[in-house]
């Protein structure tokens, strides 16, 4: 399998040569990278770019990794017996196959996504590991072993929110997804506006990537976010006129919000801006 950008997705020759590589080991697919960068996409466009389904196991705070296998209702078993219902006796009935259980048994190979497991608890990684490398599990309320008929491909997320342990990283092959320069993010804009105005693309990555580099700004903005604006800028003119005609010194772009998320990084461009207009009046 060799894995390429499709028509809605740009991924470069190392995001490439990653998938191939852990494809070719069987080995879970770690992406970390800036939010934003695509690493959840990618597991959608694996999936659709070799025709199988995508089962995706999104990670919270509370989840624990007992719940991606299966989860056992004992208390509805037991409301069940007392209020006397039908088949209260085979235990199967109470029990919840999980996302990994899912893909598992699925008829075809899958694409499993583990998202953003960093949000999860330091120990979650290391309670599945014996899961993935086995590609099985035990059902201990039914005593039935459950097997991959066919390996999934895994991709897993983190935003670096927490360190994994060395264990889980040992059965993993890693990539990073680093921020798109200039030439790929051109791509990725053509992939989704095809017909854009060259113009406004031009002015528009000069803003963004100016944006980026701003000193001390606790949000950068992302490639999805990017997005957001061109498409805002798309669709009002006032706004695109606002941005061809803009001072150099006015550091909040036309429909800002869509790439400033907070109100210090707000507060921080005014004053820069300040500062720069302050500067260009000393000159004079």
């Amino acid at each position: 399998m060799a894995f390429d950008s499709t028509s809605t997705y740009v991924a470069t020759e190392a995001l490439k040569q990653a998938v191939d590589a852990a494809v070719t080991l069987e080995r879970p697919l770690l992406i970390k990278g800036e939010p934003g960068t695509g690493k959840t996409l990618l597991a959608e466009e694996l999936a659709g770019s070799i025709g199988t389904r995508l089962i995706t196991w999104h990670i919270k705070s509370s989840t624990k990794a007992a719940q991606g296998l299966y989860e056992y209702d004992a208390v509805s078993r037991l409301r069940d017996s007392q209020l006397g219902i039908e088949g209260v006796e085979n235990v199967a009935n109470y029990i919840e196959p999980g996302k990994l259980w899912e893909a598992f048994t699925a008829d075809e190979r899958v694409v499993l996504l583990i998202d953003e497991i960093d949000k999860a608890d330091i120990e979650f990684p290391n309670d599945l590991l014996q899961e993935l490398d086995r590609m099985e599990f035990h059902v201990y309320e039914t005593g039935e072993t459950i097997r991959a008929r066919h390996r999934p491909i895994i991709v897993i997320t983190s935003n670096s929110e927490k360190e994994l342990p060395d264990a889980f990283l040992r059965r993993c092959f890693f990539h990073y997804i680093e921020f798109p320069d200039r030439e790929t993010m051109q791509a990725i804009v053509d992939v989704h506006f095809p017909d854009i105005a060259p113009k406004l693309v031009a002015e528009a990555l000069e803003v963004f990537f100016d944006l980026r580099q701003a000193p001390g700004l606790k949000k950068k903005p992302s490639t999805s976010e990017l997005v957001d604006w061109l498409k805002l800028l798309m669709a009002d003119e006032l706004a695109r006129e606002s941005l061809y005609q803009r001072d150099p010194v006015k550091a909040i772009p036309p429909l800002a919000g869509a790439l400033v998320k907070n109100e210090q990084d707000t507060a921080l461009l005014e004053r820069l801006a300040f500062m720069m207009r302050r500067q260009g009046n000393q000159r004079r």
